[in-house]
């Protein structure tokens, strides 16, 4: 959630945001009215208990005749503050929600605008230029037993599929290369668990705009995860953070749910949008100051994953109106899909500032030992997705494909042959 006293001092700059996003700006007076009301009750509740605690040292020292007149009125005082500390509480919760239903901030020079308005930042590699007629990632998958589809859906339904063989061995490869290439980079491994509670999803901004996405387990209460970002955003809940020698990295491996809600008739073929899929997930936590910079360090790592399995890319800085709630800043890295003839989003990086660690109350000690709220920030290494754009990018005309020099010490072969 965003910064009250940021809003207070700041309110044009909260509605700006807002509009950025294509949000309601009027939801900025709407926290305005009930931080006030809020602030207000609180002082209310103050007063009153401290007229109640008055009245009973009044009630000790007087006599016996003024003793019964005393405590009924202690008796009347002591309903007022339970019915001032009932309207705490209401304006406590009025605040909560107000606060909950605005997005974190849009950082300065993020572009305005929805899904199309992204801005590209640079374009890496040239598109493959084939002289036969190019396989989408299915035929060729399904070509050389690297994807079962129709099992897949034999078994538990659309969107769904059975990674076989080399495919098998081609997604725990590009897995494992992220997991190298984040502890050569000073992120810890992390295998979280892939249940977790509304809390903590919540916490991280999934229940809003994302929640028909998240699958629900109602007997017990608990979420699907669909990015491991969640359990790890939830790992230091709670906890005061040492941060004076540097950020604390961590990269989960996790399967990840999404019930793609909405996106019917989208993406339905092969495995560009399923329901479940594997990833390695960046975390960090940080102090707010050193937010951006380590935003940018997310994304070279990214860039340096996308240029190991050698695919054609380009970066692109996301609109306002395209960023998830609890993302001030987002880029995302979209490979090349030559029978597509575009970019697909393969990773994205976000900056969520102190937005998810307000929810989670993760704090760290600031020079002086104040406590100050930490910073969070995410983005993807590798994903089950990557391996459309790795097919696609380096078949060949006799229906092969050539397995990219960073994985064929994982995948055991240089080329998958049909």
């Amino acid at each position: 959630m965003i910064d009250l006293r940021f809003l207070r001092e700041n309110p044009e700059a909260v509605r700006a945001s807002q509009r950025t996003r294509g949000e309601d700006p009027a939801l900025v007076d709407a926290l305005l009215e009930a931080d006030a009301a809020r602030r207000a009750a609180v002082a209310t509740a103050d007063n009153l208990r401290a007229e109640h605690k008055a009245m009973g040292k009044v009630i000790g020292k007087a006599s016996k005749e003024e003793r019964p007149a005393l405590l009924a009125a202690a008796t009347d005082m002591s309903a007022k503050v339970k019915e001032a500390e009932l309207a705490q509480h209401a304006a406590d919760a009025d605040l909560d929600a107000a606060q909950r239903a605005i997005s974190n901030v849009v950082q300065e020079g993020a572009p305005a605008g929805g899904e199309d308005d992204y801005v590209v930042l640079e374009t890496v590699g040239t598109p493959p230029v084939f002289d036969f007629e190019p396989k989408d990632h299915l035929e060729l998958g399904e070509a050389l037993h690297l994807i079962d589809m129709e099992r897949g859906a034999k078994v538990s339904g659309s969107r769904f599929y059975f990674m076989t063989g080399y495919g098998a061995l081609l997604q725990l490869g590009l897995l494992q290369l992220a997991a190298q290439k984040a502890v050569a980079n000073g992120f810890t491994m992390m295998i979280p668990p892939v249940l977790v509670r509304p809390e903590i999803m919540a916490g991280t901004g999934f229940l809003g705009q994302h929640s028909a996405e998240v699958y629900h387990l109602e007997e017990d209460d608990l979420f699907l995860v669909g990015t491991s970002e969640v359990p790890l955003a939830g790992y230091h809940a709670e906890e005061i953070l040492d941060l004076s020698t540097g950020a604390k990295r961590y990269a989960g491996w996790s399967s990840c749910f999404r019930r793609e809600a909405g996106s019917y008739g989208k993406d339905t073929r092969g495995i560009i949008r399923v329901h479940q899929f594997d990833k390695v997930e960046m975390f960090v936590y940080t102090t707010p100051d050193q937010a951006e910079a380590e935003h940018q360090r997310l994304l070279s790592w990214e860039r340096e994953m996308l240029d190991a399995i050698d695919v054609p890319y380009r970066v692109i800085d996301v609109a306002g109106g395209d960023l998830g709630s609890s993302a001030a800043r987002k880029f995302d890295c979209e490979a090349w899909v030559p029978t597509q003839q575009t970019y697909r989003e393969l990773s994205s990086t976000s900056n969520c500032t102190t937005f998810q660690a307000r929810r989670l109350s993760v704090r760290y000690r600031d020079e002086n030992g104040k406590v100050q709220i930490a910073a969070t920030l995410n983005g993807t290494l590798a994903t089950t997705r990557w391996i459309v754009a790795i097919l696609e990018n380096h078949q060949q005309a006799d229906g092969s494909v050539r397995v990219p020099e960073a994985l064929v010490p994982f995948v055991g072969t240089d080329i998958l042959k049909p």
